[in-house]
Order: C-alpha cells, then structure tokens, then sequence
C-alpha cells in the first residue's frame, strides 16, 4: 500500500493549497492513506474543529497534532469525539483530551498511526520510548506509521532506529523545514527525519519575514502574522509491503 505523510499544515492559506493539490496527488501516486499534521492549520497556531474538518473534507485520512496541539480549547471535544483526529500519544492521558493512536480501516487492510513528540527542547512529556512500547504491545496490525513531533534530529534518529523493524513508517514533524535523508532503515522502517511544511515558501516557517527579524532582534514579544504567499506542500510516500508491514520504498515530494 502507498502511505503519504503530509508536513505541518500552516493556516488556512496552508489549508487551502492542500485542497487544491492534494486531491490529483492521490490519484497520480496511487495514495491508499494520507496522514497529516495540523497542528499549525487553524491562524495564529493551534488547530480548531473547522480547519481540521477542512482538512479531513480535503482528502487526509488522519491529522496528527504537537506541541500547538491544545492551544485552541474549542477543540478539546474534538479530540475526544474524532478517532482519527490524534494528539502526540506521551501527554499525560488521565488530563489530556483525545487519544495518541488511531487504527484506519480500509477494508483489504488496516494501518496504526502513531503520534508522538519529543521531550529535547520541547515540553517535558512522558518518555516516548516507554509510550510506543505499551501502545505496540496493544495493537495487532502489521502497518504503523508514526509521527514523530520532535525538534532535535538526533532524538528523531535514535527513536527510528529503536523502532526500526517494529514498524512500517517513521517520519518527523515540527522544524517546518523538509530534510533530504529519506531512506529505509536496515530492519525495513522507511524513514524522514523532517517532512517539511504546506504553506507559504517565502516565509520564516509560514511567519512574514520581517516580523520574525523583529522578534529575534528586538527579544520582546510580537504577534506573529501568516504570509499569504506562494505555497508548497512538503510530503512523503511511502510504499508499504502489505503482508510483511515493511517499507519498499520512500519518496520524498514537493507540490508547488
């Protein structure tokens, strides 16, 4: 099966390139499942129950979330009441809405997304590792996929090699920034470390540029404001071995 992971989407201009690419995209790469973060989808950060219907109604399958995962309240039901809207799975679960896994049906075969985020500059959550140990111990499909929102590259190469072999798919989120090591590891887990972003290009992580200058020059606060600029849609295909769960391939892809 053909698997495509979609970088963090960034506002509604991200919003709406997605919509006008991705459709044609599934077609002409035969996609059977499209995960994709939106954490960022909803303007001034976060995510809110209508940009991720926007999303879902755009053709993705299942919406992973990080660190601007619960920055928007209206969305805590949403969380509880989508099983394929999913939240970094290493939050506290007895306090935090929703859940870190989902398992997609699509009737010849299931897939397990994943989501998780990392604790190296990042909010000090519970340990990864242990999480995704208890959640592999409780689900039986041979396809996983797992969202790894995490901004040190070393902490995302260390968790893939840990899961290397467990799982089908591993691809980082949260730099914005596409990186160009797709592979496949040595036990067969196709791997990125960062998917990049679906937004505006010329931008400072889909910021205005001169805002995020004055933010770094001046060290007092200021609100940031979206480009409404050029897009591209930074993703990747995986293509999944159906009986052994393992990845043949990985393409990196960039949809302007």
């Amino acid at each position: 099966m053909n698997i495509l992971a979609i970088g963090d989407i960034v506002g509604s201009v991200g919003c709406r390139f997605l919509r006008e690419k991705l459709p044609a995209l599934k077609k002409t790469e035969g996609i059977d499942m499209v995960v994709a973060n939106g954490e960022n989808s909803a303007d001034g950060n976060g995510i809110t129950p209508s940009s991720a219907e926007f999303i879902f109604s755009s053709g993705v399958d299942v919406i992973t979330a990080g660190n601007h995962t619960f920055r928007r309240k209206e969305c805590y039901p949403k969380f509880d009441e989508c099983p394929f809207l999913i939240r970094p799975a290493n939050y506290p679960s007895a306090t935090t809405p929703g859940k870190g896994y989902t398992v997609f049906d699509m009737g010849r075969t299931r897939a397990a997304v994943i989501n998780l985020m990392g604790c190296m500059y990042m909010e000090p959550l519970d340990d990864p590792y242990a999480t995704v140990d208890k959640i592999l111990s409780e689900i039986d499909t041979k396809i996983i996929v797992v969202d790894f929102h995490a901004e040190a590259t070393a902490e995302k190469l260390a968790l893939a090699y840990y899961l290397d072999g467990r799982i089908s798919a591993f691809f980082g989120t949260h730099t914005h920034v596409q990186t160009s090591d797709e592979r496949i590891l040595p036990s067969g887990t196709g791997y990125i470390t960062d998917v990049g972003m679906t937004g505006p290009y010329e931008s400072v992580l889909g910021v205005k540029p001169e805002l995020a200058i004055k933010k770094f020059r001046e060290k007092l606060p200021v609100r940031f404001e979206l480009l409404d600029g050029k897009c591209r849609m930074n993703c990747i295909k995986f293509t999944i071995d159906d009986k052994s769960g393992l990845a043949t391939s990985v393409k990196r892809l960039e949809i302007v």
